[in-house]
């Protein structure tokens, strides 16, 4: 029925019986680094790229919720489609603390249940590695495989200055548009030391921002991590998840597998060899 592509779970093939490429209302939550080290520049620019994408690139029936982390996570605002309130949320928002980025994916997972829209995603915006979490990186992507949200990481990078550069895209196919593909691996950058409010010097960086890490978080549900290296490059970053969100076909087919609470890998392919796939790499039958 859908000759275009093929679906396999645990290396079996499956028949597709479900396709669509609509755009659906997104819960979306956003998960914003509120550390020390994203003082300045880092956190206006990160502010800003917010106040766009959630008034410009998304749609009235899309709905949101807010948490900051820095030492530990806050819930600073629940789930509502009115912008305005993220907005104010943010406005009073002084960065400060390490960085507990596990424990906020933790706290954050759980409020996709509550979420009224099918489709789910969560958006870390963040510049540097987790150092005062209580929850380990295994714990997370465990949590992260049992939910069925996209998980989208945006690390900002303090090497210099660069232009941002889209991903290769996924696919063309009929009247749908392309969407960013994740960038190859063996990126690597970093934040600069805590300093002075305002102080800003993005060429000093003493610990590099884990790119690796954050793939190993979005990659497994089909989401993606956009490394940049400058703090006004966050717009088109965050221009680029909202637009693949908006633009993303689903394919649906009746699993076999039996409710053994084990990981079950799903692989999607294309007849076209001239495309690639990223598609979310399985799931947890419990």
């Amino acid at each position: 029925m859908f000759p275009d592509f093929e679906v396999f779970e645990d290396d079996e093939r499956q028949s597709v019986t479900q396709f669509s490429a609509d755009r659906v209302p997104v819960s979306l939550g956003i998960l914003l680094d509120t550390s020390q080290s994203m003082r300045g520049d880092k956190f206006e620019a990160a502010r800003a790229a917010l106040d766009r994408f959630l008034n410009d690139l998304t749609s009235p029936d899309d709905e949101f919720f807010l948490t900051r982390f820095s030492t530990t996570p806050a819930l600073l605002q629940g789930w509502t489609n009115e912008r305005s309130r993220i907005g104010r949320a943010l406005a009073g928002i002084v960065p400060r603390g390490d960085t507990a980025m596990y424990d906020a994916i933790v706290d954050a997972l759980p409020l996709t249940h509550q979420a009224r829209n099918l489709k789910k995603a969560l958006v870390i915006i963040s510049d540097g590695n987790d150092n005062a979490s209580n929850k380990s990186m295994r714990d997370v992507q465990k949590i992260i495989r049992e939910n069925e949200a996209l998980m989208y990481a945006v690390g900002i990078d303090c090497a210099g200055r660069s232009t941002f550069k889209h991903t290769p895209p996924l696919m063309q196919r009929g009247p749908f548009p392309p969407f960013p593909f994740p960038m190859p691996p063996g990126g690597r950058g970093g934040w600069p030391p805590s300093r002075p409010p305002g102080q800003n010097d993005y060429n000093r960086c003493t610990d590099p921002v884990d790119t690796r890490t954050l793939r190993a978080l979005t990659d497994d549900s089909g989401g993606r991590t956009e490394i940049v290296k400058d703090p006004r490059d966050l717009n088109p970053a965050t221009t680029g998840i909202a637009d693949e969100l908006s633009k993303q076909y689903y394919l649906g087919y009746p699993s076999a597998g039996k409710k053994d609470g084990r990981w079950h890998a799903i692989r999607v392919e294309v007849r076209n060899k001239a495309y690639r796939v990223r598609a979310r790499r399985g799931y947890v039958a419990s």
